[in-house]
């Protein structure tokens, strides 16, 4: 009779956690990022005699290059920087925007980025970016968490998918991508060649000690940012576009 009660009250238990889910409020997701060479040489050379340089190129590199970042949040802040080295990138040239440290107060709209351009690093103030997102009836499940899709075109010609859960209450994402009614788990800008896509999600206690702004860095705002960026590569072609997007994001 005892075991037969002891059951009965786990099956309560059970159901009532079915039901009225945990919704996590601080924590850690890892994020995977993943960048397809190939299709990247394929566009950077589209219509361009490369004297044979895109084959060459595309024998060494692997088609997918992988990176890891961190995002902590507690409550409307969360801070977005490099996580786990992979060893399979220890010989390539390095990616930019892989030191990128993005620390966002959603509640306020406010963000502060460390972002490195060649050898300077800035120290970026200036509002969360503004995305009108168009949820979707989509649904796919990332780490163990049920998303949402929503589509979206940022920096005038970029079209953007993602997927959120309202499981995390925290209104972010990876990188400059927020605004949505959860945590944003996966993002895939299709034509730029780049996802990222939460791998794990821990339920950590997030200090203030984990959870504070980068402050090295020459001030800009994000225009100040761009008219930089822009110039310095004004002469790289298709290259410089490529870089001076990741850079924006």
């Amino acid at each position: 009779m005892k075991q037969l009660l002891l059951y009965i009250l786990l099956g309560c238990a059970v159901n009532a956690t079915a039901q009225n889910p945990v919704y996590l409020t601080q924590g850690r997701i890892e994020f995977e990022k993943k960048v397809n060479q190939h299709a990247r040489l394929e566009a950077l050379f589209k219509n361009q005699n490369d004297d044979g340089w895109k084959d060459i190129e595309k024998k060494r590199l692997p088609q997918f290059t992988t990176f890891y970042f961190d995002l902590v949040f507690n409550g409307n802040t969360t801070l977005y920087a490099p996580g786990r080295e992979n060893p399979d990138n220890i010989r390539l040239r390095p990616e930019p925007g892989n030191d990128n440290m993005i620390y966002d107060e959603l509640d306020k709209k406010e963000s502060t980025a460390r972002k490195t351009v060649f050898e300077q690093v800035f120290l970026v103030k200036d509002s969360t970016r503004r995305i009108r997102w168009k949820i979707t009836d989509e649904k796919r499940n990332i780490a163990g968490f049920d998303c949402r899709r929503a589509n979206a075109v940022i920096m005038d010609s970029i079209y953007v998918v993602a997927f959120y859960t309202d499981a995390i209450v925290t209104p972010g994402g990876p990188e400059s991508f927020t605004g949505l009614p959860g945590m944003i788990l996966g993002v895939a800008l299709p034509y730029e060649h780049i996802t990222w896509f939460a791998t794990k999600v821990l339920a950590e206690d997030i200090t203030p000690a984990k959870l504070k702004a980068p402050t090295k860095g020459k001030p800009v705002d994000n225009k100040k940012l761009l008219e930089t960026i822009t110039s310095s590569m004004k002469d790289w072609g298709h290259y410089g576009k490529i870089y001076t997007l990741i850079m924006m994001l």
